[in-house]
């Protein structure tokens, strides 16, 4: 679009408002694939949305304003981490008729304290690919994880080891460019504040045990426990009637550690703002395939909102949904896949035994055919044992 590159996954009804996913400042759009996969198939539409290359947070607003004019979708609901929930936020300020609703996790109102901890933010963009990555994942805390924590870990860092010089360099400078965020005219019901802390009731705090419940930025600062948890009370202050979602300990990316917790607070979220879920429309996964596939990346299909003839007057259905099964057919998915296990458990043991019978007729033919062999071969051994003893005692006479 333009000059910028969008990298997105659209999956869903379209005839459903959606709900759009920013990742933090270490993720890419490949980190909600939980969500997608899990919301999608109750008949939510969800994108996934890669942040390009933008170095001011002002043309992150317009950049992002012609994405949404670009794929037909006029009123979004966001959920932003991290970075992304402050440029969320920025984002609904300017726009305040097109953001239906918010869920931030790890947000934050200025950033201001993250210019302060980084003394070389003015030279961001000339600093070198190895310098970049190494303070995105000094940012990641490390340290023994349960299996499900360090998966998503692993998973982070992975997708920052793909992500380009300048990618990296813009969003470090969108974190240190001064801005803040004003009051929305957003209402603080329509605004839910997921924290990703296990809240401690009734108990003395120890200091490990503040660093840990603290909100986390995804930047690894001096003093974990002291600009975070200054940013956190912010938001809380800003949006005192914004619900709030509490989730397990799931370390730094919730979102893959814990997606059945995030998932169902999205889906509450949703519901509460009004949005209906369309599990009639959802497409049961195809016999050759998979349940579904980036609607665009790097602008290689066309157009996901493109209109069929006939779709009764709705602007957003497409073609594809005016053919999909009953919603019966999609609840029993499952059950489907199960028989389909069953059926091919039992085929496989049928098959064992037919070779086992098979085994035992073989056998049974060879035997026969060596007790054969043994029987007609017997009068020539008999008759070459006599011969050799009648020339032995011959020659023992003539001897």
């Amino acid at each position: 679009i333009g000059t910028k590159q969008w990298r997105y996954y659209d999956f869903g009804p379209k005839v459903v408002s959606p709900l759009i996913c920013l990742p933090g400042i270490a993720g890419t759009a490949d980190i909600y694939y939980k969500q997608i996969m899990s919301l999608s198939m109750k008949g939510y539409r969800v994108i996934s949305v890669d942040i390009p290359q933008v170095w001011n947070h002002q043309e992150w607003i317009q950049s992002f304003e012609k994405f949404l004019d670009v794929i037909n979708v006029h009123h979004i609901y966001l959920y932003g981490t991290s970075l992304e929930g402050f440029l969320a936020q920025l984002f609904a300020q300017h726009h305040p008729r097109r953001v239906k609703s918010l869920i931030l996790s790890n947000a934050f109102l200025e950033t201001r304290s993250f210019a302060a901890a980084m003394p070389w933010a003015p030279i961001v963009g000339w600093s070198p690919s190895f310098l970049l990555k190494r303070y995105f994942l000094t940012g990641i805390r490390d340290g023994p994880h349960e299996p499900f924590i360090a998966d998503s870990v692993d998973f982070v860092v992975s997708q920052v080891e793909t992500l380009s010089r300048d990618d990296l360099a813009s969003r470090l400078t969108l974190t240190v460019d001064t801005a803040t965020v004003e009051p929305l005219l957003l209402s603080d019901s329509f605004i839910t504040i997921m924290d990703e802390v296990e809240k401690t009731k009734g108990k003395a705090l120890s200091d490990s045990s503040i660093v840990d419940m603290v909100l986390y930025m995804g930047l690894k600062t001096n003093d974990y426990s002291a600009i975070p948890q200054q940013l956190k009370d912010q938001l809380s202050e800003r949006y005192p009637g914004a619900r709030r979602a509490y989730l397990k300990t799931g370390g730094d990316f919730p979102f893959l550690s814990r997606p059945d917790e995030v998932n169902l607070h999205l889906q509450l979220h949703l519901r509460q703002v009004g949005v209906e879920a369309r599990p009639d429309l959802v497409q049961s996964i195809p016999k050759g395939g998979t349940g579904g596939s980036p609607s665009k990346e790097n602008d290689k299909k066309k157009d996901p909102d493109d209109q069929p003839k006939d779709n009764g007057g709705n602007p957003e259905s497409t073609s594809e949904e005016s053919q999909l099964p009953p919603s019966s057919e999609i609840h029993s998915l499952d059950d489907q896949l199960l028989s389909d296990a069953k059926i091919c458990s039992m085929g496989h043991e049928d098959a064992i035994i037919l070779m086992q019978s098979q085994y035992t007729v073989v056998n049974r033919i060879l035997q026969s055919a060596c007790e054969l062999f043994i029987f007609s071969l017997l009068p020539i051994y008999v008759e070459s044992s006599y011969v050799t003893s009648n020339n032995v005692w011959k020659f023992r006479q003539l001897m």
